[in-house]
């Protein structure tokens, strides 16, 4: 194959580069890998057919030898050598090879392991390595130079004009019978040189008749015929009888490669039909004496790609009758040659069956069939009836009328049959109620399959599932559907998503019966890890079919179609319907202890997330009726199976998965809550006030607040007194859950002090009194509250430690810092008149003046404060404010603000000073716990 490839692929690329050496060169190369990959093909096929019937290869017995000095006395296996030295050597003696001996087994040895095989890399090697270094290689250097010489001698001589066409002819038929004498005088004494020289001069032959035939008007038709038989007649004969399958496979694949080689159209589609069929017929002839696979594989790779490369480029509906006849003439050689490869290749557990032929003959004659009835109503399904029945008949003649090594054969051709009744059903029926019909077809071949302890039925039976629910998938986009319920989409979704289902049910004892052959050994370990997925691929069918009928259009009175549902409403109803599908299988997963029955069920808060994303973008409430109703239904089956699941989360992945939704159930909580005040804000037309600013910080203050009574209570009581879900999910409430919604509250304060103008119309603002005022103050006492509720926890949560820390109060010392000057700036807005912007308001002398005595009177309060707790790091932080206090005095109050202002300034912030010195001097170092402190400043 390797030779054939390397001068079919250098002869190809020559005539591609327009005679051009390169052309050459990387033809060859192709030729060499094709030709390499169709041999090692071959020969896996062969060694799977094998391990199918368990055949090994007899062990060979070990002959005692000698290397370096060592003789090996092979008495019996073991599975380490005891070696025994001489006792002594004598030096007038020559040295004495020591002597191994292998200790007597007292029990069988294990079977041995099976060799690995040599990966891709190592089989290119050796298989070039073998055809550059056999015997035969300048030989088959020359062959490949002699032939590219014949077409070059044949080219030149045509264009120079100097011989007549019959005259170049002749010459290159004489050199291929040459080839042959000399080939068949040599077989004896030369056997590898001889059936080379011979498959190159049949391959000659084969090119001189085709040209003199189909090319140039020199042989008639019926002679030529007569001739290409001889040569074919002639070439099987030589194989026989010197029993070559090298010569054998060179003959045909000269044979076959003629009409590539010439480069031209092949001449009339008769005559090459007509050529194809001769060599069929050889082949044929040949598989009736022999099991030489490799020429049947040969013949049909050939065959199949001529006719499917003319198909697709030269075919015109007046060759309809020629192309039909050569299509069924050529299906039936190669089922007959797979028939009679069976009946000659018999072996000690049954009779090999080439799966290639079976299928491959199948699948190309169908693939050829269809193209040809295309034009035909029905023509397809007819065809495919056509294939079920040759098929079909086939099984039950070799089954009634062989032996059982004929049952492998028998029950491969059934497969076939059935494939091609499946095949017809779409193709007459259409694709609406194909996956219908194909799932209930699967399940019951899987089922038949499992009785019966055979894996190929399973294996076809999953394969057709997979198919039904492509099918169904393409279904989805169908349009209108007029009828609720029995419509095909549903309906096929339906009988798509239960038998694989049922399937998966069967898969839960997996791995189930086999045969115990190789295949079915591997088939059973993919059965073993393919249950789950195939329970989740059924969900999730049944899923889309309820989002299909959900989203149902039907036809509307013009040419267009109308959904039955709004887009909101179809939300809603998906989620119900999927959280209620998963509640239903958790519970049949927890009755029949069919585990993966309650993952969907673990995930619902997805749904209930995704919902309420799609809720938002279409600008729909949550408590719109009666759309309230739907998210009460849904939240109360997530409750429900978040505490199902709660009681049975083993393992560290399910465990984290529980606690996920737990957490995220907070989240989502948040985000439900802002959706209801949206809406009351959507009510009051309030959307240009800060009433709006504020909404999803209030809903995750509320949160947070709910959250440090609920978990912060239960955390100050015993273990045994906490309740679901805080019995298992303490943590994961009060510290995990909690921690970004505290960010939120963070951020969002931070963000609406900054920015929020304080527009509390229609009411007027009140400082302290408005919305984002009250609003900042609750924001920042949650954060206080929720950092004290968690120092309070003993031990403290893992990885929360950061809590209790300098950095926290910091933070909330700075929160409350940005307020309180806020605070001051929204008040000069509203009040002093100074306008909301930030150049306006830095711009003011009041503004200014304002600030200093602000930071004045804070600083003031922090050293007092620390006074009296004794706590020198506060004292220093006013002290540091007051620093700043001062250099703005100096900086840019003193040249920025009005003589009234300034002179304002400086008295009320040197009074100020002097209470600070007189009240709250520097308090003494470590008066105090270093741990106490902290309380208190906490406090």
């Amino acid at each position: 194959m390797i030779l054939w490839g390397l001068i079919v692929g250098g002869l190809l690329g020559l005539f591609a580069a327009d005679f051009e050496q390169y052309g050459m060169i990387l033809g060859a190369i192709v030729g060499v890998g094709a030709g390499w990959g169709l041999r090692a093909a071959v020969r896996a096929e062969v060694r799977a057919m094998l391990a199918d019937r368990g055949v090994e290869a007899a062990p060979v017995p070990a002959e005692p030898a000698e290397r370096g000095g060592v003789r090996i006395v092979n008495e019996t296996a073991a599975p380490r050598p005891a070696v025994e030295a001489p006792v002594a050597v004598e030096p007038e003696r020559p040295p004495q090879p020591t002597v191994v001996r292998l200790p007597e087994r007292t029990a069988p040895p294990a079977a041995p392991a099976e060799p690995a095989e040599p990966g891709i890399v190592e089989r290119g090697f050796a298989a070039a390595r073998e055809w550059l270094l056999g015997g035969n290689t300048i030989v088959r250097a020359g062959l490949v130079v002699l032939f590219i010489g014949l077409a070059f001698l044949a080219r030149w001589a045509a264009g120079a004009g100097l011989l007549p066409i019959e005259v170049r002819l002749a010459l290159v038929a004489a050199a291929g019978i040459a080839l042959l004498a000399v080939g068949f005088n040599r077989r004896i004494a030369r056997p590898g040189f001889a059936l080379a020289l011979q498959g190159g001069g049949v391959a000659i032959l084969y090119l001189t008749i085709f040209a003199a035939a189909a090319l140039y008007p020199i042989l008639p038709l019926p002679g030529a015929f007569v001739l290409m038989v001889l040569v074919c007649a002639a070439a099987v004969a030589l194989a026989l009888l010197q029993d070559a399958q090298g010569l054998a496979a060179a003959a045909f694949a000269g044979g076959y490669a003629v009409p590539l080689l010439l480069g031209g159209d092949g001449g009339p589609v008769a005559v090459m039909f007509g050529y194809h069929l001769l060599l069929n017929f050889g082949v044929l002839a040949l598989a009736w004496k022999k099991a030489w696979r490799s020429i049947n594989l040969i013949g049909f790779a050939a065959t199949f790609g001529v006719a499917v490369l003319w198909g697709a480029t030269s075919y015109q509906p007046q060759d309809y009758a020629v192309a039909q006849s050569f299509l069924i003439v050529s299906v039936l050689i190669y089922l007959a040659i797979a028939i009679l490869y069976a009946r000659n290749s018999e072996s000690r557990v049954g009779r090999f069956v080439d799966s290639s032929l079976l299928f491959g003959t199948a699948l190309a004659g169908f693939g050829l069939e269809a193209g040809l009835v295309a034009a035909f109503d029905y023509g397809a399904a007819f065809a495919a009836l056509g294939f079920a029945a040759l098929y079909l008949v086939l099984a039950v003649a070799v089954r009634r009328r062989g032996d059982d090594g004929y049952r492998l054969l028998a029950e491969t051709m059934l497969a076939v049959g059935v494939g091609f009744v499946t095949l017809a059903i779409p193709l007459a029926l259409g694709a609406r109620w194909t996956g219908s019909a194909w799932a209930l077809e699967g399940a019951g071949a899987f089922w038949v399959g499992m009785r019966q302890a055979r894996w190929m039925p399973r294996a076809f039976g999953l394969l057709l599932q997979g198919v039904a629910a492509l099918m169904f998938l393409a279904l989805l986009d169908s349009g209108p559907q007029a009828l609720p319920i029995v419509n095909p989409v549903f309906l096929t979704g339906l009988l798509a998503a239960l038998p694989v289902l049922l399937t998966a049910w069967w898969l839960r004892a997996a791995p189930l019966p086999h045969s115990g052959s190789l295949p079915a050994r591997a088939y059973a370990g993919v059965e073993a890890m393919v249950g789950k997925p195939v329970f989740l691929a059924g969900f999730l069918l049944w899923s889309l079919a309820l989002i299909a009928e959900i989203c149902r259009t039907v036809p509307s009175p013009g040419d267009g179609a109308v959904p039955v549902f709004a887009a909101a409403t179809q939300q809603l109803l998906t989620m119900v319907a999927l959280v209620a599908s998963a509640g239903a299988a958790a519970l049949v997963g927890r009755r029949l202890r069919w585990d993966v029955a309650t993952w969907p069920g673990r995930v619902t808060l997805v749904v209930l997330a995704g919902t309420w994303v799609g809720q938002a973008a279409l600008n729909h409430h949550i408590l719109y009726h009666p759309g309230w109703i739907a998210w009460i239904v849904a939240i109360g089956l997530h409750l429900h199976l978040l505490h199902a699941n709660d009681h049975d989360a083993e393992g560290a992945g399910r465990r984290l998965l529980q606690r996920l939704g737990h957490v995220g159930g907070v989240w989502l909580a948040v985000a439900l809550l802002a959706d209801a005040l949206w809406l009351g804000i959507d009510r009051a037309a309030l959307w240009d006030s800060s009433w709006a600013g504020v909404v999803f910080l209030v809903a995750a203050v509320a949160v947070l607040a709910l959250l440090v009574l609920w978990a912060g209570g239960a955390a100050r009581r015993p273990a045994g007194e906490r309740r679901w879900p805080l019995d298992r999910h303490l943590a994961g409430y009060h510290a995990q859950a909690a921690l970004p919604v505290a960010t939120l509250v963070y951020g969002g304060s931070l963000a609406a002090a900054l920015l929020a103008e304080g527009d509390a119309a229609p009411l007027p603002y009140v400082p302290l009194l408005n919305p984002v005022e009250l609003t900042l103050a609750l924001a920042l006492a949650v954060l206080v509250l929720w950092r004290r509720s968690l120092i309070a926890v003993a031990p403290p949560y893992a990885g929360f430690g950061w809590v209790a820390g300098r950095g926290a109060w910091m933070a909330l010392a700075g929160l409350g810092f940005v307020d309180v000057n806020m605070l001051w700036l929204r008040f000069a807005h509203h009040y002093l008149g100074v306008a909301w912007d930030a150049d306006a308001l830095l711009g003011s002398a009041v503004v200014e003046a304002g600030l200093t005595i602000l930071w004045t009177l804070l600083s003031l309060g922090l050293m007092l404060f620390a006074h009296r707790r004794a706590h020198r790091g506060v004292w220093i932080a006013g002290a540091a404010l007051l620093v700043v206090v001062i250099l703005k005095l100096f900086f840019v109050d003193l040249s920025n603000a009005s003589g009234g202002a300034r002179i304002v300034t400086f008295i009320v912030v040197g009074a100020l000073m002097l209470v600070v010195g007189y009240f709250a001097p520097l308090p003494p170092r470590g008066d105090a716990p270093k741990d106490e402190e902290t309380k208190e400043v906490a406090a």
